[in-house]
């Protein structure tokens, strides 16, 4: 599947992420939000995009956080946005490190089981090996079994359950 493409958040897009956020909130799913750079927590899109800037750099990060690259999935037929994913730089960080992985991703609920996921996380693969990054942790909620499927797809290993916020979560390892 090569119908999407992974672009860095800009205002040409404010609209549509606030319309992927509301969903987002809508949806039952306590894991909804993983991969979005905490976009539930902003007031708007511009706020939001400001903040995903600022941490693209070390430079620019936040001391409590690392650097990352923020990237929506945007379908290239219509160029709407069916996922948000979020590539860190490094998980030298007490929750990344754990339970926070390298790459987080959330899909559209009225998008899924489409193969987004999947390659989302595949494209974002690719970007792990431009950063240098060849062995890359990526985490899940135990009982969220499309995001297992789609991690296992792309080679996956089960390394060990853990408990994170009451939570458990599976960490798997993807060497590159």
């Amino acid at each position: 599947m090569s119908d999407i493409e992974l672009k860095e958040p800009t205002l040409e897009y404010a609209d549509d992420i606030w319309h992927f956020r509301q969903e987002l909130l809508d949806a039952n799913d306590p894991s909804r939000f993983a991969g979005c750079s905490r976009l539930e927590a902003c007031i708007s899109a511009k706020e939001w995009i400001d903040a995903v800037n600022r941490i693209k750099s070390e430079k620019t990060c936040p001391r409590d956080k690392v650097p990352s690259h923020v990237y929506l999935a945007l379908r290239r037929t219509d160029n709407k946005i069916v996922g948000i994913t979020d590539l860190r730089h490094h998980i030298d960080h007490p929750i990344l490190g754990t339970w926070g992985g390298h790459i987080g991703y959330s899909v559209r609920p009225s998008e899924r089981n489409k193969g987004y996921a999947k390659e989302m996380l595949r494209q974002n693969l690719k970007n792990c090996q431009t950063l240098g990054i060849l062995k890359v942790l990526i985490t899940c909620n135990t009982d969220n079994i499309a995001s297992e499927k789609t991690i296992l797809a792309l080679g996956g290993i089960f390394e060990k359950e853990i408990e994170a916020n009451g939570h458990l979560m599976k960490r798997y390892w993807i060497t590159l």
